[in-house]
Parts: structure tokens; sequence; C-alpha cells
């Protein structure tokens, strides 16, 4: 099918998640008695194909970057690149009753994201950049969303300089998605992720008016030669200031 003259990418990008979503739920009713690690494969190859056979159909001259398979031939080449995670918060995917698992679609365009979706399929969201949410108000105590298991020592420094509560969770997109809904005030990562961990996220948290960039306040950069990006910073714009403040001070 051609690219169509109807549907933006935007659009497409919150189809596309919520579909890979509705796929992953299936999946996950499926093998509700396998171990772990199978349903998780299952999840990873049934998102993936899902988000690579859609996408050839409906944007066939466009390049492809998933955390899923090597990247198209044309990746290095074409003007337009989709950054695709099928599965992030694998882990917690394969963990009964929890919900902070993700999928993530973006598309690069010529130096820039213009458009993004993520959805939370356990909750039955789909968060995107054609309908971004308003951006909420930042009030009472300052909330950091954290990883479950890897929180970084500058992150509990910053806490205590600003009275933070702490609130861990699974998936970058979970965690970028709180954030946007104004659960959380600020999400401060380091030490590794990838590009198709936060291209979607930060589409859809720039589009709502938030502030991201890399810890040091330099711009994000996404379909470089190298998919690493191991620092991401995302919080209310209120606070971009003062946190990056504290970011140098702490980080230096």
């Amino acid at each position: 099918m051609p690219r169509s003259e109807y549907q933006s990418d935007a659009e497409l990008a919150r189809e596309l998640a919520t579909e890979a979503g509705e796929a992953l739920l299936e999946v996950r009713t499926r093998g509700a008695s396998w171990y772990p690690d199978a349903l998780r494969d299952e999840g990873d190859r049934v998102a993936h194909e899902l988000l690579a056979a859609r996408l050839a159909a409906l944007r066939p001259r466009d390049g492809l970057r998933s955390e899923e398979a090597a990247d198209s031939a044309d990746r290095h080449t074409a003007d337009r690149v989709w950054i695709v995670d099928p599965l992030d918060g694998t882990r917690e995917f394969g963990e009964r009753g929890r919900d902070d698992w993700a999928v993530h679609v973006a598309l690069w365009e010529r130096g820039e994201l213009v458009a993004g979706a993520v959805a939370l399929p356990a909750l039955g969201e789909t968060f995107g950049t054609d309908k971004p949410p308003a951006l909420a108000p930042r009030n009472g105590r300052v909330r950091f969303v954290v990883s479950r298991n890897r929180r970084p020592r500058f992150v509990s420094e910053l806490a205590a300089r600003f009275d933070a509560e702490l609130v861990p969770m699974g998936s970058a997109g979970a965690k970028v998605m709180a954030v946007v809904r104004g659960d959380v005030d600020a999400y401060l990562h380091s030490g590794g992720q990838y590009e198709w961990d936060s291209a979607a996220p930060v589409a859809v948290a720039t589009a709502t008016g938030l502030h991201a960039a890399r810890l040091d306040g330099s711009p994000l950069r996404y379909n470089r030669s190298d998919p690493w990006l191991p620092d991401l910073f995302v919080c209310h714009p209120t606070l971009a200031e003062p946190l990056q403040a504290a970011l140098s001070d702490t980080r230096s």
C-alpha cells in the first residue's frame, strides 16, 4: 500500500504503537503459563514483525531502526527513518501483573524527531504527538522516577538536595509517560540506553511541553551511526534550570 495521503505520520505512529500493544496483550494471554523468558522472546518477535511489516507496506521508502533487528539497508541514506522499540520493558512484560512496559514508535526526518507515540498496553493508553496531552501543572513535593534496579548515585544526591521522593518504575517509556501525565516531575538516567529507548518518549514529551536533553544539557540526537545514547533528562519545564544547575554541581 502506498503512503497514505489522509493519514499523517503522527497518526500512523499512534496506530502502530497501539496495534503492537494489542498484539502483545494477546501474547501475554496466550503465554500465561510459559516460562517468563519464552514469553519475553515471543513478545519481542511478534511486536517487531508487526511493526516492520506495517511500515514496509505503508512507508516503503523510509528506513527502519529497531531494537529487534539489524538496520534497514537504506537507513544510513534515508531522509526519514522510523526508530522503534517493539517492547520496551521486556523484563516487566514477563512479570505477571506489571503494567510498566511499552511500545515505542518514532519518526526521524532530516535531523529531527517529527512524530512519535508510546503505548502503555496494560493500561489501555497511547500517548502521541498527533494529540499531545496538555502540560500538567507541577505542585507539591518533587518526585523523580527511577529505575527499579539501577539508581545512579547522582540521582540520590539530587533527591536529597530537592527533598524529592523517588518512584521506582520499569521501562523508559513508562517512566517518561509518568512525567507526561504529571505523576512525577523528572526522569534522570545514566549508564546505558539506546536511541530506540528514548526516541518516541522524547518526541511525546517535547510535544507536551516538557524539557528533554542530555544530562549535560546538550541536545538529544537520533539516527546516528552508533545507536548508543547513554543518558537522558526529562522534566517539567519549571524544574529545568534548577535541576540542570544541580546536575552540573553533582556531576562535576
